[in-house]
């Protein structure tokens, strides 16, 4: 690890700071918008959940590592010896990548249309092999090395990428205007965040790959891209099922005016 200044270390501690807060208040709001929207879009906010709280636990655990791997010395952030953990990183995106593409599935509600089972299975494969090829170019400490990993990782990214711009391309024609709109948002919300992570990953290779100025990218490029992607993107999911739920009726508050009239 190199020496950091105190800007450079403050910037990533207060970036993974802000990344907890983010994931647990996504997933206070999360439990709570179940309540507002119909039953049938609920499974998707309740993977909405798990997907920003396993999130926070592993950015508090990255921030732990990060605060253990340095320590202020004559004005600026020296290495302890102690490793800095970045493999949670990549755990947390073999949990969460995989129920973020179950949560846009369920909420295009195609199931009972047939072939979702099969889209799903082999974006998830596709998922593992992308996080799987990438670990090892991250932890690598030969450009060539890293370069090959990244290509071998960006394969099952774009495919990912191609398969769900088309299927929301396709949800788009049967959907009303409002609905229409929110999938164009949403397509366009996964091409700029899933899109950041190659950026980020990228950025490890400027300035050497264990320049102080190298690291620093590469974790504040990812904390942004990881709240984006996550928190942002739930956000999107749950204004789809708010919007689907409003037009089929099955809003709580419709169901009960309806009650009521009875």
């Amino acid at each position: 690890m190199p020496i950091l200044s105190v800007g450079e270390y403050s910037l990533v501690f207060n970036m993974l700071s802000l990344a907890v807060a983010a994931m647990l208040g996504s997933f206070a709001f999360f439990v709570m918008s179940q309540k507002i929207i119909g039953a049938k879009y609920r499974v998707s906010m309740i993977v909405s959940s798990l997907v920003v709280l396993i999130a926070g636990y592993h950015y508090y655990r990255i921030m732990g590592s990060w605060e253990g791997a340095f320590a202020l010395v004559d004005g600026s952030y020296q290495p302890t010896g102690k490793p800095f953990n970045d493999a949670y990183r990549y755990v947390d995106w073999l949990l969460t990548v995989p129920l973020l593409l179950v949560e846009l599935v369920l909420v295009l509600n195609i199931s009972k249309k047939g072939g979702s089972g099969s889209m799903l299975s082999k974006l998830v494969i596709a998922a593992v092999l992308m996080i799987g090829l990438g670990y090892p170019g991250e932890i690598s400490n030969d450009l060539a090395t890293r370069n090959i990993w990244g290509v071998l990782s960006t394969i099952p990214f774009i495919y990912i990428l191609v398969v769900l711009w088309g299927k929301l391309g396709s949800e788009m024609s049967s959907a009303s205007e409002s609905v229409q709109a929110l999938f164009k948002n949403t397509r366009y919300l996964l091409i700029a965040t899933w899109g950041f992570y190659p950026i980020a990953y990228a950025i490890g290779t400027w300035g050497g790959l264990e320049s102080a100025g190298s690291i620093v990218a590469v974790q504040v490029g990812y904390t942004i891209a990881d709240i984006t992607a996550k928190c942002l993107y739930g956000v999107m999911i749950f204004a789809i099922a708010y919007q689907k739920s409003n037009e089929d009726g099955t809003l709580p508050s419709q169901i009960e005016e309806k009650q009521l009239a009875r």
